[in-house]
């Protein structure tokens, strides 16, 4: 477990490397004193993206204001944003189900909880260059697979490529994370590289590259986790749980807004992006916010609802791969208690 969290540690850090940039967006309640407002701050995962835009949403429309907070959304602190959480730099932060999991099983477990999904389903899948022959996981034999040599990534991929009859030992990894999957794949044939097809996807579509996909949850419906979800430190959680009750409610409303208004909500976005990482990308925004308008619910009972069943079975999945040592108990590491 040990060697797992090293790894995952190199990896947020190599990502990270792109967004440690700091952003200085928040929210003031005008009908309350700042000094009377509660401080509340938000680490995204990665530059601002439309994983993002109901936070920006509830920012900029005054939800948080009106809530009695005063938001701050900022990139993610040197290290890792759940590190931040964990540590109560931060209140709030954007992470991953597949990428928690160190946060729950290292030797000292970290100080967070998932109390939101900001997608329902998991939007990963493989994309390559249309007619490369890598339409299905089979069809990775013999290409190149460009890999951050995560545990877990690794073993789903395995897993997909050995159950649609291949053999995983056939394709080549290249140990490589492209910043614009789409015109890599588009320039070399033999590339296969994982994406989230919200942006990823839509940013092929936008820039007329066509492509091949196919989806980790339609091949394996334990592979339909939670990704991205909003965590919470477990200390506000214990000591004040109607601000992350108000936090959440709040941010719920910016999300069922980006949801009715898909081209508001990117203009928001867009106009709320202090990193300059949006810039030139209005197209791509506009694209992504209404192909993400339909994956912020879905088909969930409500926004940011964990399905304690889906988040289990992953976690059972990873232990019987012996990625981790043991079986976690089941519901470890969310809750769906605060949700409006």
């Amino acid at each position: 477990m040990k060697k797992y969290s090293k790894i995952l540690a190199l990896v947020l850090a190599l990502v990270l490397t792109f967004s440690l940039v700091s952003c200085a967006k928040s929210s003031n309640d005008e009908n309350k004193p700042a000094d009377e407002a509660k401080e509340i701050t938000v680490s995204l995962d990665w530059t601002p993206n439309t994983n993002h835009t109901g936070l920006y949403v509830a920012l900029a429309n005054g939800y948080y204001a009106d809530a009695g907070l005063n938001v701050k959304i900022v990139q993610p602190p040197e290290g890792d944003a759940i590190a931040a959480c964990s540590s109560g730099q931060v209140q709030f932060a954007v992470g991953y189900q597949d990428l928690l999991l160190p946060a729950f099983t290292s030797e000292t477990p970290m100080e967070v909880t998932a109390v939101a999904a900001l997608l329902q389903h998991n939007t990963s899948c493989i994309v390559s260059k249309k007619g490369a022959g890598m339409d299905t996981p089979k069809g990775l034999e013999g290409k190149q697979y460009l890999t951050w040599q995560s545990p877990i990534e690794l073993a789903m991929m395995k897993n997909v490529v050995e159950a649609d009859g291949g053999d995983f030992s056939k394709v080549e990894q290249i140990p490589d994370v492209p910043t614009d999957e789409a015109q890599d794949v588009n320039a070399n044939p033999n590339h296969a590289i994982w994406i989230y097809y919200g942006w990823g996807g839509i940013n092929a579509e936008v820039n007329n590259i066509e492509v091949d996909t196919f989806f980790f949850k339609d091949l394996n419906p334990v592979f339909d986790y939670y990704s991205p979800v909003l965590v919470a430190n477990n200390q506000i959680i214990n000591e004040d749980p109607e601000t992350v009750k108000s936090f959440l409610a709040a941010t719920q409303k910016g999300y069922e807004y980006a949801v009715s208004n898909p081209d508001e909500a990117a203009q928001i976005l867009i106009d709320s992006d202090d990193t300059g990482a949006l810039d030139g990308c209005e197209k791509l925004v506009k694209a992504s916010q209404k192909w993400m308008a339909d994956q912020y619910v879905a088909d969930a009972p409500k926004w940011g609802y964990i399905d304690p069943a889906r988040w289990n079975a992953f976690y059972s999945w990873v232990a019987d791969e012996k990625i981790i040592d043991e079986k976690l108990p089941d519901n470890t590491g969310f809750t769906n208690d605060y949700l409006a």
